[in-house]
C-alpha cells in the first residue's frame, strides 16, 4: 500500500477496546491522534462518512481516512479536517459488534471501526483478510456480509 490509511482517532475512546488497536505499528496505517487545534491534511483522500456517493470502482487507488470515534464526537474531529476529502458511505452492512449506546445517536448501521475499515478496503480491491485475524466477531461479521463483501 503506498498511502498510508490514515486513522485520525479520538483519545477520548478507551484503546483497550478499539477495534483498530492491533493495527498500530503495522506497515500502510498511520494513526492521528485527535487534537482541536491538530489540523488534518485530506486532500485526495476518502473519507468513510455517511453522506456521499456509495464507495466504488471510481475510488480505487485513492488513500483513506477513517476517523475513529462516537458517533456523538464525529463534528467535532471533522472540523479538523482539510482538503475536502471525497466522502464515501459503505452499502448497507450489518455489524456482529456488539454494541450499546448511552445516548442512542448511533445509526442502526453503524459499524466497528475495523469492519469498516476491512470492508472499505475490500471494496476498493484490497481485501485485506489479516486485519480481521484479531477480530473477536470476525466470522459472524463475514458471514453476515457475505454477499456484499
Amino acid at each position: 500500500m503506498d498511502e498510508p490509511v490514515l486513522i485520525l482517532r479520538d483519545p477520548r475512546e478507551s484503546i483497550r477496546k478499539c477495534s483498530l488497536t492491533p493495527l498500530r505499528g503495522v506497515s500502510g496505517f498511520r494513526f492521528l491522534e485527535y487534537h482541536a487545534s491538530r489540523r488534518v491534511e485530506a486532500a485526495g483522500r476518502i473519507l468513510l462518512h455517511p453522506d456521499g456517493e456509495l464507495i466504488g470502482p471510481e475510488d480505487a487507488g485513492a488513500p483513506l481516512l477513517l476517523v475513529d470515534c462516537s458517533w456523538r464526537r464525529l463534528p467535532s474531529l471533522l472540523r479538523t479536517i482539510d482538503g475536502e476529502p471525497r466522502r464515501r458511505p459503505l452499502p448497507p452492512l450489518v455489524t456482529a459488534y456488539p454494541r450499546k449506546s448511552r445516548d442512542d445517536v448511533d445509526p442502526s448501521a453503524g459499524l466497528a471501526s475495523i469492519e469498516a475499515l476491512y470492508a472499505a478496503l475490500a471494496l476498493l480491491g484490497q481485501r485485506r483478510e489479516e486485519l480481521l485475524d484479531g477480530y473477536r466477531w470476525r466470522e459472524p461479521f463475514l458471514e453476515a456480509n457475505a454477499a456484499l463483501l
